[in-house]
């Protein structure tokens, strides 16, 4: 049971959690049994070669890129940093604990090691010119995005994994020992807490905290559920299932929602590692349709469309309002995909090779392609801008060509 509480009253005792690292593999293999003594052996999907696109279009064109380096970075940890980007202003993290913020032009303002790994970042908030960072430590920072100036360091009982949510004067972070915090703004401080119920096994990763409205933050967790918590104290209004699992194990049982649910248009969508994709109208609170399809990466969303990219690296498109399969891909199969994003009227979707693929949203067909360097595990999309950073270091921004 979930329950909301005051900082004051937090228990200091620490839960234990085994996780599973980068146990996303297991949905992308098919295990053999070989012989009685050698016991099982797993089978490797190679990834699917890319085919030339006949009549390529110009989608994006480069506006920055620079190599932050990947220092402490290892393959074998699926955790992704994201690049701070809000009206032009940049602020990027790496792994090594470096951050570094740019102006509009591309042009170095400043750059400070924080002493600790990053695992957590960039959150950016232009009104108050405050970037967030989380450590592996559990150590929450925040920094004056102009100048670099640390302004408040606050200590978790866990590691933060994903970005934090700045809104209406807290900092909204969701921790790997199953608590969720609101933090000041100002000045760090523990506002509120929320406890969340923290499986035996899950999936290393988890979803970034989002707004369900102006006063409500939604958070999804590794027990497979949603929680709609009021912002500013913390308080429980709803929580809801997306994933169940099913099995005799505890690795088969497991159903994390990694990835972050959307809120668009009164509905809302999410998805599940155990393989549920639920769409729920927020008005009658009633859900729409469930459908079967597993990812840990978020969806996206147009007018009509909502779509997910799965585990074994389909990219399928679903009618929004009933769930009806509109198209799927497999021209990406097993290339270990990012979340999917709307960027103009395009579907962008990066891949372990640094390819960032682009969709006609009508047809399902890839009508263009970028690339930068090294494995990409997440897109970011402000406006008429791409935002990614590759597990290698190198971030880049495309704007949409005209």
């Amino acid at each position: 049971m979930t329950q909301s509480i005051r900082s004051s009253k937090i228990s200091k005792a620490k839960t234990i959690k085994s996780t599973v690292m980068h146990v996303a593999v297991l949905a992308v293999m098919s295990t053999a049994v070989i012989g009685c003594n050698r016991g099982i052996k797993p089978v490797v999907n190679d990834p699917v070669k890319l085919v030339q696109i006949a009549e390529p279009i110009s989608v994006l064109q480069p506006v920055f890129s620079t190599d932050i380096g990947n220092k402490k970075a290892s393959k074998k940890d699926p955790l992704d940093l994201q690049v701070g980007y809000v009206n032009g202003q940049i602020v990027t993290a790496s792994r090594g604990g470096d951050l570094t913020g740019f102006n509009s032009a591309g042009e170095r303002l400043w750059s400070i090691n924080v002493g600790d790994q990053i695992t957590g970042g960039v959150a950016l908030d232009a009104l108050s010119q405050t970037a967030i960072i989380s450590t592996r430590g559990g150590q929450v920072m925040a920094f004056d995005s102009v100048t670099g100036a640390k302004r408040w360091q606050k200590q978790l009982s866990g590691s933060v994994l994903t970005p934090a949510l700045i809104t209406n004067n807290r900092v909204i972070l969701s921790a790997n020992d199953g608590f969720l915090h609101g933090l000041s703004l100002q000045t760090g401080q523990s506002v509120w807490q929320f406890a969340t119920q923290v499986p035996a096994i899950s999936v290393r990763g988890s979803a970034a905290p989002t707004l369900l409205d102006s006063k409500t933050a939604l958070l999804a967790t590794a027990d497979g559920r949603l929680h709609a918590v009021t912002t500013d104290s913390g308080l429980p209004q709803w929580s809801r299932r997306v994933g169940v699992g099913t099995g005799s194990s505890e690795v088969e049982r497991m159903s994390d929602v990694d990835g972050t649910p959307i809120v668009d248009k009164n509905q809302l969508f999410a998805i599940s590692y155990s393989g549920q994709l639920l769409g729920i109208d927020l008005a009658s609170r009633q859900v729409m349709f469930v459908n079967e399809l597993a990812s840990l990466k978020s969806l996206a969303v147009n007018n009509q469309q909502v779509i997910g990219t799965s585990l074994e690296g389909k990219v399928v498109a679903y009618n929004r309002s009933n769930g009806e399969v509109l198209w799927e891909s497999e021209e990406l199969a097993y290339r270990h995909l990012t979340n999917p994003v709307m960027i103009g009227n395009y579907i962008a979707v990066g891949d372990f090779d640094g390819m960032v693929h682009l969709f006609d949203p009508a047809s399902g067909k890839i009508v263009s392609r970028v690339q930068t360097k090294g494995a990409l595990s997440s897109l970011q999309v402000q406006g008429s801008r791409l935002m990614t950073q590759s597990t290698s270091g190198q971030v880049a921004i495309w704007q949409l060509a005209r």
